[in-house]
């Protein structure tokens, strides 16, 4: 039994309003030439479901503005609405037709709710699957399994309707396509697949200790260091060493402790007491050399304000001397007034003070007792700095004395101990430092070993997994013959019965799952004339559905196909039968499975067996959008080529 999907209607909100297609039969054919936008309607749903990539027409970006989708997913209902928008695509808006919700929005990437998740889960399917490479010793988990992946089972477009099958062209979506098969017709599960991938990271996993493990081993022989047992016996002997020199520095400290006397001590104290003091002297000799600058940068300010002064007076002295004849302010002469003796011969107003008495003024004696009182301070200090001067010398000359004294006391007792002092201390840290090397490559040896435990651990696990997975696979054996040797049978007839030309013997790839056609796989196959890939695909697609239909499968129950006819060209016969063969296809059970096909013109024996929605360039598929004619759009096929 295949998973109900089915697709009930699309609606396309265009700028210039909305246009809406049912899909109400079970098999619904949209008939038109090429150019009037089936392929453009079929790559919207596509884009709808955000199944991979979509292949958009000019008019869908520029006119459409969202997509909507009526789809029935196993016993619900829902409506899909994606906008074409760049910014708003990321997000799917959901609502379910059966309840009126409108659930909370899904993401298109990476964001939760997901819209792949949601998808998936209608398939019973978990999000996270992955497809390892079942061959080769891979490293990689593998890809991701998603719905676009799925729906490649879905839709068969019309650029690879004559030349690919499911993308099986490309080599690096293998695994990907096979597991996806196998998932779809029940041949493989989830859990064996994520196994699978288990087995394939435990690969690279044991791949990258066992490189860890040949580069420990070589920086091992690098090192000289054949075996643990080696280092180990080195390290012992090397421990041995600097424990030796140790004993042998401690032996020489206690004999040096007695050589430092009661007298030799009084000398250390007195140099010690010597050196204060001839650091307290130095400080004392820089703070008074400050001090006596500082007097002398005040005198000099003095001498000048005095100076200053002195100026003043003599100005003034020359001024009093000098008698005007003219009034400076009006200019009249001066010399016809009479002025007696003791007045102003300008203002005739009293003149108080004479030129001897202006020289004896008040500021001129502040500014000489000021200059007295700084000759006293600079001389005091420069005494004073004379004295800290001498108490400098003397204090260092005590210093070298006494450390002249205690050297000449401590050289005779002291000197021939340190040789044997500094050869201990040498063989001390020559143990130690090999002591260190050989901890080092003992611990590489002890990383040897828990490397080759990893290893052993890993290869448990991956064996464990390789046996559980056997089991499982084995448990699915019978079930994969049956289903496999059935598409086959069923294959075979089809080809048979639509009597493809260019066909002599047909068969089914067990491992790849595509179809022998002359002995060859499908991919491999070079057939000309009639549409013989064309119809040849049509026979596998309808034979999957049909196998999938009558065994307990996940395989979806919709099929779209996109242009068949446009490769079978003249070949009536051949497309005649294409269409007896759909017709059959939904007609053995009705309701059961919903194939839609998009197709330039029909066989007219069979135009009233189907439903169908009739294009032309005066009534497109975005029919809100006038259609510029003819040959004046690019079509989407040519996409690809």
């Amino acid at each position: 039994m295949t998973l109900n999907l089915r697709l009930n209607a699309v609606s396309l909100h265009t700028i210039e309003g909305e246009v809406r297609y049912d899909f109400a039969a079970d098999l619904t054919v949209l008939e038109g030439p090429t150019g009037a936008g089936k392929t453009t309607l079929l790559e919207l749903i596509k884009y709808g479901f955000a199944a991979g990539e979509a292949r958009l027409a000019a008019v869908a970006t520029e006119a459409v503005n969202d997509v909507a989708i009526d789809v029935s997913l196993g016993d619900e209902r829902f409506l899909i609405t994606r906008s074409l928008d760049a910014k708003k695509s990321k997000n799917v808006r959901i609502v379910d037709l059966r309840t009126g919700e409108r659930l909370p929005d899904h993401s298109v990437g990476e964001g939760e709710p997901n819209f792949n998740g949601f998808l998936m889960e209608w398939l019973g399917l978990p999000d996270g699957i992955r497809a390892a490479a079942q061959k080769n010793r891979s490293s990689r988990p593998g890809n991701r399994i998603t719905f676009g992946d799925i729906f490649k089972y879905v839709y068969v477009p019309q650029y690879a309707i004559n030349r690919d099958i499911a993308d099986s062209r490309d080599g690096y979506y293998d695994p990907k396509r096979k597991a996806v098969f196998e998932l779809l017709f029940k041949l493989t599960d989830p859990e064996i697949l994520a196994m699978q991938s288990s087995v394939n990271v435990l690969n690279g996993k044991i791949d990258a200790e066992a490189a860890n493990l040949d580069a420990v081993l070589a920086f091992l022989r690098d090192s000289n260091t054949s075996s643990r047992e080696e280092v180990q016996q080195a390290l012992e002997e090397a421990v041995a060493e600097q424990e030796s020199a140790r004993e042998e520095l401690t032996s020489l400290r206690e004999e040096l402790d007695p050589v430092i006397d009661r007298q030799t001590q009084v000398y250390r104290d007195l140099l010690t007491d010597a050196e204060r003091a001839l650091a307290e002297a130095r400080a004392a000799v820089q703070d008074l050399a400050r001090e006596r600058d500082e007097i002398s940068l005040e005198q000099r300010r003095v001498k000048a304000d005095y100076a200053r002064l002195e100026r003043m007076r003599d100005a003034g002295a020359r001024l009093a001397n000098i008698e005007f004849s003219v009034c400076p302010r009006c200019m009249q002469s001066l010399k016809n007034r009479p002025v007696t003796g003791d007045q102003c011969r300008l203002c005739l107003q009293p003149d108080p003070v004479s030129p001897e008495q202006a020289a004896d003024t008040y500021e001129i004696r502040q500014l000489e007792l000021q200059l007295d009182e700084m000759d006293t301070q600079l001389e005091a200090t420069g005494q004073q700095l004379e004295k800290a001067q001498q108490a400098v010398a003397d204090r260092d000359s005590l210093v070298r004395n006494l450390t002249a004294t205690l050297e000449e006391r401590t050289s005779q007792r002291i000197t021939p101990r340190l040789q044997a002092f500094s050869d201990a201390s040498d063989r001390m840290a020559t143990a130690r430092t090999r002591q260190e090397n050989f901890e080092a490559a003992l611990h590489q040896w002890d990383r040897v070993a828990d490397i080759e435990r990893e290893v052993e651990n890993l290869r448990s696990e991956q064996e464990r997994l390789k046996s559980a997975l056997s089991t499982r696979k084995a448990a699915l054996a019978a079930h994969k013959a049956s289903v496999l040797a059935r598409i086959e049978e069923e294959f075979r007839t089809t080809v048979n019965d639509l009597q493809i030309a260019t066909v002599e013997s047909v068969g089914f790839d067990k491992e790849n799952y595509l179809p022998l056609v002359n002995g060859k796989v499908f991919t491999k196959t070079l057939m000309s004339g009639g549409g013989s890939m064309t119809a040849t695909q049509i026979a596998y697609w309808t034979s999957l559905m049909t196998v999938a239909r009558e065994t307990d499968t996940r395989y979806p129950s919709l099929l779209v196909i996109d242009g068949p006819r446009l490769a079978l060209n003249t070949a009536t016969e051949t497309c005649a039968a294409i269409y007896r063969r759909l017709i059959k296809g939904v007609n053995e059970a009705p309701g059961a499975v919903q194939i839609i096909v998009s197709d330039n013109e029909l066989p007219d024996t069979y135009q009233g067996d189907f439903a169908r929605i009739k294009f032309d360039y005066a009534h497109p598929t975005v029919s809100t959008i006038r259609h510029p004619g003819e040959g004046r759009v690019e079509v989407i096929a040519s996409a690809d080529e």
